[in-house]
């Protein structure tokens, strides 16, 4: 394990002292006042040490048609300096891995969450064939810190372009589809992800103890992350989970390129039936003074529908999670989430409706600025 000179600052807490912390340990999950790290961020003044993460590159003429063939986004037409998003799936069209994607001219930068790195990159060797593409992990290289503004931040740029990963969940990706219906609240979200070299984090931190940069943590990104609606492979895919069911074809999938292993799954569910099971934001009851935790049971009166996948206290919206639900649960009604034996009620905003799918009436690329978010109840 690597421990990352941001654990110097005041109040970090090392997230592997934090139960279900969104960190692997050596970064800090808050600097002793979550909420007012979110803050920060939100508004765009806040860095967020994400040097846990994995950076792999693969270099090489077919890099670009070569990984558009594997994955579930159209890459071919890439430019220097452009971001994506892609899924690796398996035969059945479930997700293996997500990847997101900087290219820079010269090399395609993959950030991962660190334990996907090895299995990734092993799987990826593999397909190589004879193609002219070469693989290699640059995490003791490079390291990851995110943000919702612009700090100046000596990112890196070995091929004369800057290595930022901007978040294509704002908006829908050409060739994609949004499921989630009314205003999103994705539309806000700027999170950007910026490479700067590993050697250059030491004097990062010295700038943030001179008050140069402002520090937030990784539940505050988490918290953040969870009020937009935005999936991650780490909390909310398990080993049954298709796209659809997260409405993950907005930003990573490609509905009209060509074959890639599981493309027939997603087709089919899309055009033809429904997903089993559907994403939805809660919102908990917070009076009895304990909170939910990720793989807490949510039910629907006396049964089991579903499993918590993220949780937070909100700076704003107060306790708040994902979850994935059976797809036929009433997307009105009132769930009960347990949190150590505590049954708190949940309210629902609906992300994934029942009816995604075959029968979903929302058009192929919906204008997010035509339409208007229904209130929550």
């Amino acid at each position: 394990m690597t421990v990352s000179p941001f654990l110097r600052l005041p109040g970090a807490v090392d997230a592997g002292s934090v139960a279900g912390a969104p960190a692997e340990p050596g970064v800090a999950a808050h600097y002793g006042n979550p909420l007012k790290e979110q803050r920060a961020l939100a508004e765009g003044r806040a860095i967020v040490d994400l040097s846990d993460r994995a950076v792999l590159t693969i270099t090489g003429p077919d890099r670009l048609s070569w990984l558009n063939s594997l994955t579930s986004q159209a890459l071919t037409r890439l430019q220097p300096g452009e971001s994506s998003e892609t899924l690796l799936l398996d035969v059945t069209g479930r997700v293996e891995h997500a990847v997101r994607l900087v290219e820079d001219g010269e090399t395609l930068w993959l950030l991962v969450d660190r334990p996907e790195a090895d299995g990734l990159l092993s799987w990826l060797d593999r397909m190589r064939f004879m193609l002219r593409v070469e693989l290699a992990d640059r995490s003791d290289d490079f390291a990851t810190i995110g943000t919702l503004g612009d700090p100046p931040l000596p990112v890196a740029a070995p091929n004369g372009v800057p290595l930022i990963w901007h978040d294509p969940w704002r908006a829908v990706a050409v060739g994609g589809h949004q499921y989630a219906q009314g205003e999103h609240p994705g539309a806000g979200w700027t999170w950007s992800e910026r490479l700067v070299p590993r050697d250059a984090l030491a004097s990062i931190v010295s700038r943030v103890e001179n008050g140069e940069l402002t520090v937030a943590g990784a539940s505050a990104a988490d918290a953040l992350r969870i009020a937009a609606w935005r999936p991650r492979f780490a909390t909310e895919v398990d080993e049954r989970t298709i796209p659809h069911e997260l409405d993950w074809l907005r930003s990573a999938v490609h509905l009209d390129k060509g074959c890639y292993r599981g493309q027939e799954t997603v087709a089919k569910v899309h055009n033809l039936g429904h997903p089993p099971r559907r994403l939805v934001m809660l919102h908990l009851d917070g009076s009895e003074g304990v909170h939910a935790a990720r793989g807490a049971a949510v039910s629907f009166g006396d049964k089991e529908v579903g499993t918590v996948t993220s949780a937070a206290l909100h700076y704003e919206l107060g306790p708040i999670a994902l979850a994935v639900v059976k797809r036929g649960t009433d997307s009105a009604g009132t769930l009960t989430v347990d949190a150590d034996g505590t049954s708190l009620a949940a309210s629902q905003e609906v992300v994934v409706p029942p009816g995604a799918g075959a029968e979903a009436q929302v058009p192929h690329l919906p204008r997010l600025g035509a339409v208007t978010r229904r209130p929550r109840t």
